[in-house]
């Protein structure tokens, strides 16, 4: 994985570079026009709406033809479902200093989001504002197995994307979801829900390449990063997570046509008091896909329930065995504390063993009240071991 790790990086910085460029160069030329969002009939207050004249001030930004800044400004603005559609004729910047604040009635979207950008090529999108998403108005609707609540903040179909310094807060479904995408980085972000919040998950990546999240933190109710199908060259650093479910290989295996994922690091991670920590999930009776070269490193876990994780039953713990080959998973310099007995639990396909794990300089210490032996379990896994390992390997 080293030499996919290097290329991750070098992508990234590319990607870094540009976006520098394209965030900066205007200013050499008396800088972007500014299109701000009360210019187009926006009002404060939670009386309003502003879905539709957001949506003007965007399209006055993205048609401009050259650079050009869409403002929101200090206040606080509601809005309901809000689509932002490029291709624009320049890369934009969108700065949000206020906070936006999504309407309540659930009825009034249609889709799986509350804000989404889409098919946008260079494009930055900054803070200090925030996005009030709102949720503890509708999580209460929220029984298991319904459909998802709206994503606060979707990316679709974007490229060369930058996001810094926005906070998330109480969304009614995920945070950010980045949706077959390609270059985005994602840095300085501050996610936040209760504990308790249903399927809040902080960052969800799906089907996109060459995709950072840095030095950002996330706490909430679900998955604080995960990745999903489709997705390749993804670099996770950085992050703090806790409390949530954890960083997240999966689910996979929920669709038919999955593809490939590849090429992910996730390192200099920090959980506490989440319920995973370093886990990879797939769905039990899945049908065949591909997982490989996934690498959690320097990872510390402060109380992590499940500090390394690789579960092919998730879902359900009998039927059908999952089909989706995890290959290739490295667990390197992960140390802290668990009290749960079993700190490394890997359960692998019987039709699909996992080839290639490594367990590299683990220190786990068990803080549990049961007394029973600190252990590792492990079924239908090749494994190899090197350095320190505590727990003791798997027998």
């Amino acid at each position: 994985m080293q030499g996919g790790a290097m290329a991750i990086s070098n992508k990234l910085v590319k990607c870094a570079i540009l976006l520098s460029y394209l965030a900066t160069v205007v200013f050499c030329d008396g800088g972007p026009k500014i299109f701000n969002v009360v210019d187009f009939g926006v009002k404060p207050g939670p009386n309003t709406d502003n879905a539709v004249n957001f949506i003007k001030a965007w399209r006055g930004a993205c048609d401009f033809g050259g650079m050009a800044r869409l403002v929101f400004p200090k206040g606080e603005f509601y809005a309901t479902e809000t689509v932002f559609e490029g291709p624009c004729k320049a890369p934009i910047q969108v700065e949000i200093q206020g906070t936006i604040k999504a309407g309540s009635d659930i009825s009034s979207y249609s889709d799986d989001f509350w804000i989404s950008f889409e098919h946008v090529n260079g494009m930055n999108v900054f803070g200090p504002g925030t996005v009030d998403g709102n949720g503890p108005n509708v999580w209460k609707y929220k029984e298991k197995g319904t459909s998802m609540f709206p994503i606060s903040l979707k990316f679709m179909d974007c490229e060369h994307t930058l996001m810094k310094g926005i906070t998330s807060v109480n969304p009614m479904g995920f945070h950010i979801s980045i949706v077959k995408c390609n270059d985005v980085t994602a840095t300085n972000m501050h996610l936040i829900a209760p504990d308790d919040s249903p399927n809040t998950d902080g960052f969800h990546i799906s089907q996109s390449t060459n995709v950072g999240v840095f030095d950002s933190v996330v706490a909430t109710g679900d998955d604080c990063v995960g990745v999903i199908h489709g997705s390749m060259d993804i670099e996770v650093r950085r992050v703090t997570c806790g409390p949530g479910h954890g960083l997240s290989i999966g689910s996979l295996g929920k669709y038919d046509d999955e593809k490939m994922l590849k090429n992910v690091l996730i390192q200099n991670c920090t959980m506490t008091g989440t319920d995973n920590g370093a886990r990879i999930k797939t769905y039990a009776g899945s049908l065949p896909s591909v997982a490989q070269n996934i690498t959690f490193k320097d990872i510390i876990m402060n109380n992590v329930e499940n500090p390394i994780l690789i579960d092919q039953f998730y879902g359900k713990k009998s039927g059908s065995p999952s089909k989706v080959q995890i290959s290739n998973a490295q667990f390197i310099n992960i140390q802290g504390t668990t009290p749960t007995e079993a700190g490394v639990d890997i359960q692998c396909s019987k039709v699909v063993p996992c080839q290639g794990i490594r367990l590299s300089n683990i220190k786990l210490q068990y803080i549990g009240a049961k007394k029973e032996p600190f252990t590792s379990t492990c079924t239908n896994a090749k494994l190899t071991y090197d350095g320190p390992q505590t727990p003791p390997p798997c027998r």
